[in-house]
């Protein structure tokens, strides 16, 4: 497993355009004048047809008439066109809504970055029952040795404290004095079965050159109490042997935990719990249980064993056993 830390055009509007564009009312005004200023001067002026309009063509605005062609003097030159009063009109429509929506967008803004994402539409973050656990991280590694299921580590062997790699009890939860996250006695893992069993299990274990036992417990707002267990074998094989023994034990309704009497598969809730190279169980307490439900997980990953039991009133939850059990394996893998 490598190592991580242990998880979102504008467009104008077609027809004003070409109104302005195509106005063919102003296209003879010129002819118009011409027109007036002959008739005044007694000589009748042959019609003149103008040029052919194009509609699609940008207008040119034409000036008014001057009062000095009407007189027909034409010493002073015609003043240059001035702008359309209708594309003066346009532009300062066009200003105006660029302001608006401008403003609007930065008031929408402002007040989205002051609200709580939850309440923002389409953004709400509504807990789904994870625990929110620290910042996780594999522990450094002597020089020289390598990570289990890497080159060069064919023994499958955890090359670390097999403290360092417990799961750290999530946010908000109570430690449990007795199981801190240091070294534990056998009896302490053996404490979590039924005490009809202990001693048979005890004896297996004398047999399978257990090394270590680390623990950790923990228990949460809503009532649920979670205690992980940690035995490091001297080999991967005697591991793997504990955890088939347990599993055939387990489908006879032996060596279950303490206060379950009948168990089955919970193979559904992780599924999804995927670690490569390690091997991970689930079974829950079968109904009808008492006031307090029982699941609980085998994890073996090389030379190490875990059992993951939680524990509520009313019932176990899913998220937070499935989340539970993924995050160990990960350390552990």
């Amino acid at each position: 497993m490598t190592e991580q830390a242990l998880t979102e055009t504008a467009t104008g509007t077609t027809a004003e355009i070409k109104a302005e564009a195509g106005a063919p009312a102003e296209a003879g005004a010129g002819t118009e004048v011409a027109a007036e200023a002959e008739a005044e001067a007694g000589s009748p002026v042959p019609a003149q047809a103008g040029p052919p309009v194009d509609v699609d063509a940008p207008s040119v605005p034409v000036p008014p008439a001057d009062p000095a062609l009407a007189t027909g003097s034409v010493a002073d030159p015609v003043p240059a066109p001035k702008k359309s009063r209708r594309v003066l009109r346009g532009i300062v429509r066009w200003t105006a809504a660029v302001l608006v929506c401008g403003g609007v967008g930065a008031g929408a803004a402002m007040g989205i970055t002051a609200m709580e994402r939850t309440d923002v539409p389409g953004l709400a973050t509504e807990s789904d029952g994870r625990w929110e656990y620290p910042q996780l991280a594999l522990p450094a590694l002597p020089e020289g040795v390598q990570r289990p299921f890497t080159d060069g580590n064919e023994a499958e062997i955890h090359h670390t404290d097999v403290r360092k790699l417990l799961l750290p009890a999530p946010a908000g939860a109570t430690v449990d004095p007795k199981l801190k996250g240091g070294w534990a006695g056998v009896d302490s893992y053996l404490a979590e079965l039924v005490e009809q069993d202990r001693g048979e299990v005890k004896a297996y274990l004398a047999d399978s050159a257990l090394r270590h036992v680390a623990a950790r417990g923990w228990t949460t707002p809503d009532g649920t109490s979670t205690r992980i267990h940690l035995l490091r074998f001297s080999s991967v094989a005697f591991a793997e042997d504990f955890k088939d023994e347990m599993a055939r034990r387990l489908v006879r309704s032996d060596w279950l935990p303490a206060g379950v009497e009948t168990q089955e598969a919970d193979a559904g809730t992780i599924q999804d719990v995927e670690v490569p190279y390690v091997a991970v169980y689930a079974y829950k307490e079968a109904e009808p249980y008492g006031p307090r439900q029982t699941r609980w997980s085998l994890i073996q990953a090389g030379d190490t064993f875990a059992v993951v039991t939680q524990t509520r009133k009313g019932g176990t939850l899913t998220v937070p056993f499935q989340q539970t059990v993924a995050l160990q394996a990960q350390l552990l893998g």
